[in-house]
């Protein structure tokens, strides 16, 4: 799914291009968006949006990978400034291949990590290359 099949609201459906998309988008209406790599490939979907309620700062995406119809996907905390939005094929593009991915720093639905954590947020941060959102 995409961001304009998720718009209970009509913000994105405009044709005058008025309305806050795509650089103040709705957090539910990017939630379900698939996510690709530059080589094209199909490598996950988001499944969540992290947000620190302290900072007020969007933080990470959590992403799936993996898996047969939701059975079996292994989770990411993916750093928000890894992420690029993609508008013209309306989804997600992440700098990783798919080799890479499979050795990221992931989680089980069942278990999830102490995101508020800076040490573990700064190796996530690390292992894509990005800067910790509360450094900015």
């Amino acid at each position: 799914m995409n961001y304009t099949q998720q718009d209970p609201y009509g913000i994105y459906r405009s044709q005058s291009h008025q309305g806050p998309g795509p650089f103040l988008m709705g957090a539910n209406t990017l939630i379900g968006n698939e996510v690709y790599n530059l080589e094209e490939d199909h490598i996950g979907e988001i499944k969540e949006i992290m947000l620190d309620t302290a900072d007020g700062a969007v933080a990470y995406a959590v992403m799936s990978h993996g898996g047969v119809l939701g059975m079996g996907d292994k989770l990411f905390a993916v750093p928000w400034n890894a992420l690029k939005l993609d508008t013209v094929n309306k989804r997600f593009v992440l700098d990783v291949d798919e080799d890479r991915l499979k050795d990221a720093p992931g989680f089980d639905k069942d278990a999830w990590p102490s995101m508020a954590d800076r040490q573990w947020g700064s190796a996530v941060h690390d292992y894509y290359g990005t800067r910790p959102y509360w450094d900015h």
